[in-house]
């Protein structure tokens, strides 16, 4: 007797469970005749039914479920697809050699094309990702500091780029001639002349350059 029941019990959920999902919308008063037992496992149902669905069809079930959906959820739910799209468009520019279409970025994904375009366009003022551009400038100092452990022990890039992030240091305007001094060449312009080319000039050629550079070069 007790068996029987309880599978009337169990029968009697799954008629509740399954007249809500049918609805072509859901809200927080569908769930009001529910135990906390019979709403436990229509989110179980409702979790497992969003998983398995891909592109438009997880976007109409999405819309019909937003209304019981928790701002926990939803904030997950955004910093998923936006995992999702940036490693999709990071993957598509190295094979390709090109920013990807939303079409790639959405069968890499799975994500439907209007998911995409709104994440796109939205991204940027959306709270959780200026909470993440935060993070970024909360770790500055963390890199700051690695820059200037390499400037002290004499990198002079190193130097440079702390000074100038301690806006303490401009570079130059560069001339439209450019003479480098890279290791063992000079480059001047497009025409490099290393150490080997200079041993292969006669005397005459090495004292013409010479007397060009005591005329250039200040007394």
């Amino acid at each position: 007797m007790s068996a029987k029941k309880s599978l009337q019990k169990l029968t009697e959920t799954e008629v509740k469970i399954n007249s809500i999902l049918s609805l072509k919308q859901i809200t927080n008063s569908d769930l009001e005749p529910l135990s906390e037992a019979e709403k436990d496992l229509l989110m179980g149902k409702i979790t497992k039914r969003f998983n398995e669905l891909k592109g438009s069809e997880q976007d109409s079930f999405y819309r019909k479920i937003e209304p019981i959906t928790s701002e926990v959820t939803k904030n997950q739910l955004w910093e998923r697809n936006h995992v999702e799209i940036t490693c999709a468009i990071s993957v598509l520019m190295q094979e390709y050699g090109r920013m990807p279409t939303v079409n790639e970025i959405a069968t890499k994904t799975e994500l439907s094309r209007q998911t995409i375009h709104k994440h796109l366009k939205e991204y940027a003022t959306n709270p959780h990702y200026l909470e993440q551009v935060e993070q970024f400038k909360f770790m500055s100092s963390k890199v700051l500091a690695k820059v200037f452990k390499f400037a002290v022990n004499g990198d002079m890039r190193a130097a440079k780029l702390y000074l100038s992030a301690m806006g303490m240091y401009n570079e130059p305007a560069p001339k439209n001639t450019l003479i480098q001094n890279q290791n063992n060449y000079i480059q001047i312009n497009g025409t490099v002349l290393s150490q080997e080319a200079i041993q292969r000039l006669s005397d005459e050629q090495l004292n013409n350059i010479e007397a060009i550079l005591k005329a250039a070069l200040p007394k």
